[in-house]
This record gives structure tokens, sequence and C-alpha cells, in this order.
């Protein structure tokens, strides 16, 4: 998190929320900045589907593109049309792609928007391809090939077809050919040498048109996945790409939670639903205002952990909707009281560490985090 500012925390909206969500811009255009680095001279695109990941794309992606993005990549039209009204002032000629294709009916709003679909299936290249005949000229779009992950993208016997009538792309613009990686993220995987492969051979055989395979964790595979252009997430927002080594990355979010309530136990007592927690007399419970309805996930029951300052504290009982329970016995009062903010995410717990005590991954914490927490932006 940048150092040199912080959060307001005296606002009103701030000293209401039950959780203050704070998004480092500029930790966010220092990833982007990073990653460009690594992939020099590659194209570093930017994928800002959900929203960003859940950050805010009305933000981030302005953001990103002031740190030098002209590619950006959403998984729906409508996504993309917000990113478009976001880059407005910022980039309005970018070039911004949908992942999840040209859905019928949408060809008119894919022109009006100026906005490109990833062709992923024989169906599609004829949607298109008809399109541009009715318009009078070509249109661009990007083609997806599949080489291993089995679900969007050309099969083999589709790809297959277009190797052999060419001519299925005519009226077609062709930006990029592309595939995505399965197992990026484990170095060692056989698939990825496989995919790498199987991905170079359609090149070869497909009209030429630059490429792109890596995605954030591809990047760090090496040179031979760049291609041309790769197409970054994940790592823009923090999550470590290379999760057998340090992250890389900076960190851009934290979360703060704030205690309603601080109780003391005198004698042994269950806490929470289910009464799965017990706690022993002489003990402290501090009830923070968030729960699961705002994406503080119901698997870590009785296995996060929060920080108070530098102290850890335990998650005890069940994460309920609207509240969570922490074991704050060590926690002297002044430190630990009504009023007061815990961090969930932050200096002393990333969103991986959360994640992994969560039984998931760091993406599916970052793009379930509610709409109910006061959200503080920095830089920009």
């Amino acid at each position: 998190m940048t150092k040199a500012q912080g959060p307001d925390l005296d606002s009103p909206e701030a000293r209401r929320a039950g959780g203050i969500l704070t998004i480092d811009l500029e930790a966010i255009k220092d990833n982007y900045r990073r990653l460009r680095q690594e992939l020099r001279p590659v194209t570093c695109a930017a994928v800002v589907k959900a929203d960003a990941y859940g950050l805010g794309a009305a933000r981030v992606a302005p953001a990103l593109a002031k740190a030098g993005a002209r590619t950006f990549f959403t998984a729906t039209l409508d996504e993309a049309a917000a990113v478009r009204e976001s880059l407005e002032k910022t980039r309005p000629s970018a070039d911004i792609f949908v992942l999840n294709g040209a859905g019928a009916g949408s060809v008119e709003d894919f022109a009006a928007l100026e906005i490109m679909p990833v062709l992923n299936s024989l169906g599609e290249i004829e949607t298109w391809t008809a399109a541009a005949r009715n318009a009078g000229h070509s249109l661009p779009a990007a083609l997806h090939v599949d080489t291993g992950m089995n679900r969007l993208g050309l099969p083999g016997g589709e790809l297959e077809t277009l190797i052999a009538e060419p001519d299925r792309l005519a009226g077609i613009e062709l930006r990029y050919v592309m595939s995505h990686l399965a197992c990026a993220e484990e170095a060692g995987h056989q698939l990825n040498g496989a995919q790498l492969q199987r991905f170079e051979e359609a090149r070869a055989r497909l009209p030429g048109a630059p490429g792109s395979l890596a995605n954030s964790s591809g990047i760090f595979l090496g040179a031979d996945y760049h291609f041309d252009l790769a197409r970054p997430g994940a790592a823009l927002f923090g999550v470590n790409p290379t999760p057998d080594r340090p992250n890389p990355m900076g960190q851009v979010v934290r979360l703060q939670g704030r205690i309603l309530q601080v109780r003391q136990i005198d004698a042994p007592q269950s806490v929470g639903y289910g009464a799965t927690h017990r706690m022993v007399g002489g003990s402290r419970v501090a009830t923070v205002a968030l729960g699961y309805a705002d994406g503080f996930l119901r698997s870590l029951s009785d296995r996060a952990s929060a920080w108070i300052g530098d102290r850890k504290v335990p998650v005890i009982g069940r994460v309920s909707m609207d509240l969570i329970t922490l074991d704050v016995t060590g926690i002297a009062a002044g430190e630990a009281h009504a009023g007061g903010l815990v961090d969930l995410i932050g200096p002393n717990q990333d969103v991986d560490t959360l994640a992994g005590a969560a039984g998931t991954i760091g993406y599916e914490v970052l793009t379930s985090l509610g709409a109910r927490y006061h959200r503080e932006f920095l830089g920009g």
C-alpha cells in the first residue's frame, strides 16, 4: 500500500461503515509497470473483467491507462461498455476485447461501442463475417484457439476446419490469435509446454496475426510464452502470480472491519451459530461488523486471523452473514474497543494468505468483496 497517504477514516461514511476497503491505485499502476518491464518489448494489456476483479473498473481502468495500458479485456459486453465510458478522458481510443465472444444479437452493440469480440467458435466467426458483409467493410476481432483448457476457444475439429477453409475469416481484421494457459501458476506443469507447442503449431497454420498466450502467471514462465501481447489480470491487483516464490507484485487492497462490541466471558461458554467454538472463563470476544454477505467467506470460520496493530487474533466461531467474532483476550482494552478497526487484509496478511485460510484463491476473495464496504481509493 502507498505509504505517503492513507484512507480517510474520519469521514461520516467511513465512521458508519462496518468495513473499510482501501484500494491503492498507485500500487496497481506500479504493478502494471512491473509486468510491462518483465515483458519488454512485448505489449502488456490489462484484464479488468468482473469490475476489475471486484475493485471498481471505473477507477481502476483509467489508472491503468495512465500507467500506459492501451488494450483491455473484459468478460462481457456490458463490462466492456462500462470500461469504454470510464476511459473517455484518459484513453478514448483504447482497444477493448470481450473474452466471452460475440453473442447473438449483440453485433450492433459491438460496432456502436467500437468493442471487439474474441471469437471462440466457427459459429461466432460466421456471425462476425456476416456482420462485416452487412457493414460493407472488415471488422476487427481476436481469434481464440483452445490448446488444452477445454473451455472456450476453437476445439481441434473446428480449428482443422478453419485451417482447411481460411476464407471463413473473410471480412475479419484479425488482431490477435490467442489461447489461454490452464496451469501457468505451476511452472513445472507439463501442460504448459504442451499448450505452448499446440499454440505455435496452430499459429503456423492460420493466417498471420500477432499472438497472445500469457496470463499473469504465464508472464513468469519466460519469453517463449510472451508472443506479442500478454493479458495479466489478478497480478495487477496484488495476487501472487508465482505461488511457489515470493510475490513480485505490490499489495493493492486493505480491508478493515469495525468492532461493534467487546464482551468479557467469565465462565465457559460457546460463541456464534452452532456453538462450534467454546471460550474458557476470563476471555474477551470482539464482534466485528462484516460477514459472508460482505465476501468474508464462511469457510473462514474458526480458520482465519485478523490483526489489531501488530497483534494477531483468531477468528472464532462461524462467520455469519453480517458478523465475525475474534478472541481478543490478549489484547489491551485500549487497543480492542467498540469503534476500533481490525485488519483482515493488510500489512500483516495479504489477500493470498486470507485465501489460503479459506481454502480458495486470491481471485475469489477479491471478486467476492461486497458492496457494503466504504471504499477509499488512494492516488489514481
